[in-house]
């Protein structure tokens, strides 16, 4: 059996999680010696009691890794290991990283820059419309968007990335083939085509209470800071910023109105210490090493009067291209670029931080460089 079957088959037995597996490893010199060791071995390893040595013997001759994967492709999915070159480097640096990852869709190297925003089930329209906002201007500046696929807040993170037309990831507390809520079915099929749905749990796994609180750590290590959209003190949302925390990301919050219990959770946090979120400027300002000053501000003439190069994506190129000719109010803008309102504002603010716009009173739109009209073309 090679490393990589071995941590499949490791996830397919139960029991045995990240941290268990390294002792494993660590005492019979790789994972796949666990599938050869006497049982009296397995036992010697730190935190594997006679019990779940003898669980391990048994189940071991029982698990399938090629036919488990075979049956996640016929489902779309790929399972990824830590053994793959593949598999998402930011969860490499957390303290137990999943041993697979089911995921439908397609995680990239673009999506090392990512932000969680999660919250409430039980949220308010306010928050609804908060998170939805947050997201898509997340993505409109070229973020992706981490949530959990949960009814209210995770959801309404989700749709907001795909409005702006940007990258976002579910992570699952069950398994792929156990999607929960089942009315998220819809809204998973769009995120795989514009991002990945994620899990760790083996095929039929169906969620439980367990299962979504240990998940909540994929979601806070697949990204660079977690945004805590309304939450009470004990949630789910509030276990993510605290796994956020114990795995050095930054945690955000937003404020809500002080009669509302979920506003209880972010407001916590804020007093904690967490930076208080009003849109997704004060997320990205915590992250300007994304966005080099050689490529984003407004450059200082060079010596022999060459422009400095900026590359825009199409509907980036669109709006600096209406806005070539001086500054517009927001509603002719998005007319003269062709854009929804809603996708132009995300948009905007991407520039805005990338230092290519400003914003001026009265709705105003100008910009802050006069990049080469070549660049426009590419």
């Amino acid at each position: 059996m090679t490393e990589r079957e071995a941590y499949i088959a490791l996830n397919l037995i139960g029991q045995i999680g990240p941290v268990r597996a390294r002792a494993l490893a660590a005492r019979l010199g790789s994972l796949a010696a666990i599938f050869e060791a006497p049982e009296r071995d397995l036992c010697a390893a730190d935190g594997i009691g006679p019990e779940l040595a003898a669980h391990v013997a048994r189940r071991r001759s029982e698990v399938d890794p090629a036919g488990e994967e075979d049956k996640a492709r016929r489902l779309g999915a790929r399972v990824v290991t830590p053994a793959d070159p593949d598999y998402p480097e930011p969860l490499r640096t957390i303290h137990d990283p999943p041993l697979a990852l089911y995921i439908v869709g397609d995680w990239t190297r673009a999506d090392r820059h990512a932000i969680a925003v999660v919250g409430s089930r039980r949220c308010t329209h306010y928050g609804r419309a908060t998170a939805d906002r947050i997201a898509a201007q997340l993505a409109g500046a070229g973020v992706t968007v981490v949530s959990g696929l949960a009814r209210g807040i995770d959801m309404a993170a989700h749709e907001g990335a795909l409005r702006a037309d940007g990258r976002t990831i579910a992570v699952l507390g069950g398994a792929v083939d156990r999607l929960y809520p089942a009315e998220a079915r819809p809204l998973a099929d769009r995120i795989a085509a514009q991002g990945a749905v994620i899990s760790e749990y083996a095929l039929g796994r169906e969620p439980d209470r367990t299962t979504f609180p240990y998940r909540n750590r994929v979601i806070s290590g697949l990204s660079m800071g977690v945004v805590i959209v309304e939450a009470d003190r004990q949630s789910g949302a509030m276990i993510t910023a605290a796994q956020a925390l114990e795995q050095g990301r930054l945690v955000f919050a937003v404020p809500g109105r002080v009669d509302q219990p979920m506003s209880r959770g972010p407001h916590s946090l804020i007093r904690q210490g967490a930076r208080l979120v009003e849109d997704a400027r004060d997320v990205l300002e915590e992250f300007e090493y994304l966005f080099p000053r050689g490529a984003t501000a407004a450059p200082a003439p060079a010596g022999d009067g060459a422009p400095a190069a900026f590359s825009f994506s199409d509907d980036e190129a669109r709006i600096v291209a209406a806005l070539s000719e001086g500054e517009l109010d927001a509603d002719t803008l998005a007319r003269r670029a062709g854009l929804p309102p809603a996708k132009l504002g995300a948009l905007l603010v991407g520039l805005e931080i990338k230092r290519v716009v400003r914003m001026l009173p009265g709705r105003l739109v100008a910009l802050t460089i006069q990049p080469h009209r070549d660049e426009l073309a590419k």
